[in-house]
């Protein structure tokens, strides 16, 4: 066999080691993609270390309103009904039985039997701004930025526990496995900084979410693309520091000859994986001097840090509002933080509507204006989106434990408040109405994949074209639901 014979035949191996999502996405690096990239605020280009060949294979479908996500889950639930969706019948009917037919065929958590109607707990309501939006006594900062903030009052799930709820509300799926949706914006979108993680996840509240990690996991998405987690209090990342006698230049050389293996290896089996681990090994050297700075607080000037509430060295939700700003700041494409708290069923004082929700609400309301007002005064809320909610509601019906004193209501799939703000949501309206006890949605309901649809459009993504081949077909966010609530959109 001749040299140019055998050169053919090693051509055309290499080819074939090629996958279809590799050639698409090398030719995504063409000037549409090099143009569009600048307008989203992506660097495209060969020399760029934030998007690897994975993420260059999906390019928004047209120019976003949104270029970055700060989602705040409230894990556990809160409460709509004493915090937006002002229900006065409510209290005319506080005390009386729930009428049959809203138990008939209906599953809940916990509760049994035929259980009395309850009305918000010690809860005024007023309208506020140009907007006229119902905000309640229990949220009195978060409610001066009511023209600033889209709310959607007839969000509707499928799930009615937390860990599938949760699960439903950041992957679109109750079960395990698939990405969430911090991991297919980053996929999408690639990181706007080379130095930190496209995807950061920061807790607070004592607990993780029911769910686990899985609500912030990339899924069959390439495992780079999963949410990182930090700490605002000691070390920002698990072993971000050098063990004792490694110095940096000595971790970089060790670094370089581990992933010089993994490149010999990459380059024989065209395992995506391999490049990951050599993207993550990259990624967690330039960590530890990047995250440290991007994470303290200390250096913000006094007069934010009482806006926020936050003080530097705890570990704290108004220090993760105030932490969310500096990371999208500097180029964190998806936020996403978790406060654990707001599951009031009665049973404990901590787990009550008038103890421990009245809590949550103070220690959340006040770091959650000032995120917004930031945002807002630095000219960042116009592109950033920000996202409020829960993984479900709670019921109109009083929740009894045996002879608790404390009050409560159960899990409620039919009805919930989420909101939006910035990002090219329509701000200071309303959209979606319950009925007179807050049950039923009865007008522009919204399901969670409605939801979803909404958030990728506003990132400039067609949720129906936004995939990933998996198992033998695409998968997406939305599954096989989902429509864009174009009302919402300004």
């Amino acid at each position: 066999m001749d040299n140019t014979t055998k050169n053919s035949i090693s051509k055309l191996s290499e080819v074939k080691t090629e996958t279809r999502r590799q050639f698409i996405g090398n030719l995504s690096t063409g000037l549409g993609a090099l143009a569009l990239g600048s307008m989203i605020g992506c660097d495209f280009s060969s020399s760029s270390k934030t998007s690897s060949p994975e993420s260059l294979y999906k390019l928004p479908n047209f120019v976003p309103s949104a270029k970055r996500v700060i989602y705040l889950h409230m894990a556990g639930a809160p409460s709509q009904l004493e915090l937006f969706d002002y229900k006065p019948q409510l209290v005319k009917y506080n005390g009386m039985d729930c009428p049959k037919e809203l138990m008939e065929g209906k599953r809940f958590a916990f509760l049994r039997g035929i259980p009395k109607l309850m009305g918000p707990y010690v809860t005024s309501f007023k309208q506020y701004g140009e907007s006229g939006a119902w905000v309640s006594n229990h949220m009195p900062h978060v409610a001066e930025m009511a023209d600033d903030i889209c709310f959607l009052k007839a969000m509707h799930t499928n799930e009615f526990n937390h860990a599938p709820a949760q699960l439903f509300m950041h992957t679109g799926s109750p079960r395990l496995g698939r990405p969430s949706i911090g991991s297919w914006v980053t996929y999408g979108l690639g990181s706007e900084n080379e130095n930190l993680p496209g995807f950061i996840v920061l807790a607070s509240g004592g607990k993780t979410p029911d769910a686990g990690k899985s609500v912030w996991g990339s899924g069959f998405l390439p495992s780079v693309y999963q949410g990182v987690q930090c700490r605002s209090q000691g070390d920002p990342v698990l072993y971000v520091s050098d063990p004792r006698g490694m110095d940096r230049p000595l971790k970089g050389k060790v670094i370089q000859t581990i992933n010089e293996i993994n490149n010999e290896s990459f380059e024989h089996l065209n395992d995506p994986e391999i490049k990951t681990r050599i993207d993550q090994y990259e990624m967690a050297f330039k960590m530890q001097v990047s995250v440290p700075e991007a994470m303290d607080i200390s250096k913000e000037p006094e007069s934010i840090r009482q806006m926020y509430g936050a003080e530097p060295g705890e570990s704290s939700f108004a220090n993760n509002c105030l932490l969310a700003r500096r990371l999208i700041e500097k180029g964190v494409r998806f936020v996403q933080l978790f406060h654990w708290g707001w599951d009031s069923h009665g049973i404990d004082e901590q787990l009550s509507l008038n103890h421990g929700f009245v809590k949550e609400c103070k220690s959340t309301d006040k770091p959650i204006a000032a995120l917004l007002q930031d945002l807002k005064q630095r000219g960042l809320l116009e592109d950033t989106l920000v996202v409020w909610g829960g993984e479900f509601g709670r019921t109109p019906m009083q929740e009894v434990r045996s002879d608790a004193t404390f009050l409560g209501r159960d899990h409620h799939l039919e009805a919930f408040t989420i909101w939006m703000a910035g990002g090219g949501a329509k701000p200071g309206i309303t959209y979606g109405e319950t009925d007179d006890i807050g049950y039923y949605g009865v007008k522009n309901k919204v399901h969670v994949h409605d939801f979803h649809a909404t958030m990728l459009h506003l990132l400039g993504f067609d949720h129906e074209k936004f995939t990933y081949p998996y198992q033998g077909r695409n998968f997406r966010l939305t599954d096989v639901e989902g429509k864009v609530v174009s009302d919402v959109i300004a």
